[in-house]
């Protein structure tokens, strides 16, 4: 096969924008029920609708609602938080969903001969999610966030009566929990009789500090006695979930990495006072150490692990760099790693020994892969769309010094394309890719974005700056008081990394990132000259506007990243890039949901309006019915042929990408 000669980023790549969005879904909320496994589907060409799907005993794939009201498609969705995340929820078949459409909770039970979805809550201001169900009651425990007061969202821990009443009048709603700013995560106890579940308060966010609750409840749902097993300052709670004896798991970061704890007393003795147990219960260390078994709730649901079986959890950690999939066992935390091949993402369920969880590798893309009986498969690909393996671009862990004496780290992608070769002497331009959050992280999995580049003739630096997750406490919270400095200078010293040991073009750095990333892209632009090109998506560039703008779940969420809880503290002007447009130099192209109610579109439209005044090089999309992320098939392609024609258009590439995108003042 012939090689072709041709310049870093000229390569053509069966890689497109029709890549992402053709053949290809977002996968999430994989649970099990018995034999069958069911997740949640999001369609870019549906406009990014959530599908409910169930693969049965016998290996067969369908749809399981069927048509809401007989004419319209189920939206399995919640936009508690504004994130989502945990929209259903299954037992035995039956099924309660919050649907994306009119944020309405609905019952589905399979063996119903008229198969028709029932409503059990009215058309209201109010949002629910995070659902556990409690059939011996008829209830179903959730959150709820309720939009009807003034002021911000009041939200609440309910049980929604599974007969339909709480349809007709708000009332039939039962208020298990109040009191506190957020409540998440309910967890049944298998005998049914104790309910778990976390809180936090303005201004922390669920990561900073949180608490564990645990009660008795009665037969109507109510609690009886409650019990604060953890709330000690600086301490974050995450996954309540109960072992199939009836101990306790959760997960903490006491140790300072998000470790698992095992708290046990919870069983009933004869002849003794039903509430007894609250005096009884013994919290300990399950597998401490520096591994990282859950990551940041910002979604509602996280599951990262199971009950294996009565012995044994199946557990997901994160740890040097990579993530692992393995067994705990739960009376001595003894770990062993399954080699399965699949890094786990986060999601993971299991019955009757058999495990199904969301995973990539460094040559395969998310995927729901079920293990059993010592066999790996794979249930649902989220890609139809094949990448042949001489064109991935495999991550290579990279870490770095940084400018003040510390290390930073990521994943270097080199260009990789097996028809084309660049002229002898040339060096490719870099792309530095950075995560949102900014608690968050990236990992090293294929990811079909990053090989849209590489398979171009691009290198990609994906930055875990200091201030992402998996690396521990310590790491995450260097970015405290250092929010639009610290991340910056990770990002420049990675791509100066790269230029000094000769892998980069220095006249062709990019920096690029979304919400918080797009906020680093901007400051990266103000406080760097490393960089001849930025794209910010959905960006923060005014935090004082955006802090009092913004949604309740993210009130304060600045207040420790920038170490001022003062919006008129010099600071947050300082760190906001809309006030040092006249230190920007690099061309930048900014593209934005109109819809975005976490960084609302003003932010992109002041940043703009500003640089085309002072006569910088500047272009922006703003995509009408898009949130924050986008979702539409349309919209997703047109962003990356922007994308891709912008920098063509800067640097001077011959990409012959076809857009309409007008920089102005180039």
């Amino acid at each position: 096969m012939s090689v072709t000669v041709a310049p870093y980023g000229e390569w053509t790549s069966p890689i497109t924008g029709e890549s992402f969005t053709a053949r290809s879904v977002t996968l999430s909320q994989v649970r099990v029920d018995g034999p069958d496994t069911y997740w949640v589907e999001g369609h870019p060409k549906e406009d990014g609708r959530g599908t409910l799907l169930k693969r049965n005993g016998a290996g067969e794939t369908s749809e399981v609602l069927p048509l809401i009201d007989g004419v319209r498609l189920a939206d399995v969705r919640t936009r508690v938080h504004e994130y989502g995340g945990r929209a259903y929820a299954v037992l035995d078949g039956f099924v309660v969903f919050s649907d994306g459409f009119d944020s309405r909770v609905y019952r589905f039970d399979p063996s119903d001969p008229k198969r028709t979805a029932q409503p059990l809550t009215t058309l209201s201001k109010s949002r629910f999610g995070d659902f556990e169900l409690d059939e011996v009651r008829g209830l179903v425990y959730a959150v709820r966030e309720d939009h009807s007061p003034e002021g911000e969202p009041v939200n609440t821990l309910v049980a929604i009566p599974l007969d339909g009443s709480a349809a007709r009048n708000d009332s039939a709603l039962i208020t298990v929990f109040s009191g506190t700013d957020f409540v998440a995560a309910p967890a049944l106890s298998p005998d049914g009789t104790k309910l778990a579940w976390l809180t936090w308060n303005h201004p922390d966010m669920p990561w900073n500090q949180s608490a564990l609750h645990v009660a008795s409840l009665d037969f109507e749902g109510r609690l009886t006695r409650e019990v604060v097993l953890v709330d000690s300052p600086e301490v974050c709670v995450y996954e309540p979930r109960w072992t199939l004896r009836g101990d306790l798991i959760h997960v903490d970061d006491s140790t300072g990495w998000a470790n698992l704890f095992r708290t046990e007393g919870f069983s009933w003795k004869e002849d003794e006072d039903a509430e007894a147990w609250a005096e009884r219960l013994r919290t300990r260390a399950l597998h401490p150490g520096t591994r990282a078994f859950s990551h940041p709730h910002w979604q509602l649901g996280l599951h990262s692990f199971d009950n294996l079986d009565h012995e044994n959890l199946i557990c997901s950690w994160a740890e040097d760099l990579t993530w692992h999939i393995g067994t705990v066992r739960i009376d001595n935390g003894l770990t062993e790693e399954w080699a399965t091949g699949w890094w786990p993402i986060g999601n993971v369920a299991a019955s009757d020994s058999r495990v199904v969880f969301l995973a990539d590798s460094p040559t395969r893309t998310p995927a729901i892969v079920q293990v059993e009986d010592g066999k790996t498969s794979i249930v649902r690909p989220s890609t139809e769309a094949e990448i042949e393996a001489d064109l991935v671009s495999p991550a290579q862990i990279v870490t770095w010094p940084t400018s003040d004496g510390e290390k930073a780290h990521g994943f270097y992608y080199p260009p990789k394309n097996p028809d084309f070769t660049a002229p002898e002497g040339e060096l490719p331009p870099l792309i530095v890719n950075v995560h949102g959050g900014p608690t968050s992280s990236t990992r090293p999995g294929l990811r079909i974005p990053l090989q849209y580049w590489t398979s171009r003739g691009f290198a990609v630096l994906d930055v875990n700056y200091r201030g992402s997750t998996g690396f521990g406490r310590a790491y995450r919270e260097r970015l405290n008081g250092n929010w639009g400095l610290m991340d910056v200078q990770d990002c420049a010293d990675g791509a100066r990394s790269l230029i000094e040991r000769g892998l980069v073009d220095p006249k062709r750095v990019a920096i690029r990132g979304g919400s918080a990333g797009g906020f680093t892209t901007l400051s990266a632009l103000v406080n760097s000259d490393v960089f001849t090109a930025g794209t910010s998506f959905y960006g923060i560039a005014d935090l004082k506007r955006l802090e009092l703008e913004t949604h309740k779940f993210e009130v304060g969420y600045s207040f420790r990243l920038l170490g001022s809880s003062d919006v008129d503290d010099p600071v947050w002007k300082e760190r906001s890039p809309l006030f040092h447009i006249d230190a920007i130099r690099a061309p930048l192209l900014l593209l934005q949901g109109a819809q975005d109610r976490v960084v609302p579109m003003n932010q992109a439209q002041e940043m703009h309006d500003a640089l085309v005044a002072r006569g910088n090089p500047v272009a922006m999309r703003i995509y009408e019915g898009e949130g924050h992320g986008f979702t539409k098939a349309t919209t997703i392609r047109d962003a990356w042929d922007a994308e891709l024609s912008f920098y063509s258009q800067v640097w001077g590439i011959d990409s012959r990408v076809e857009s309409d995108l007008v920089i102005t003042n180039l």
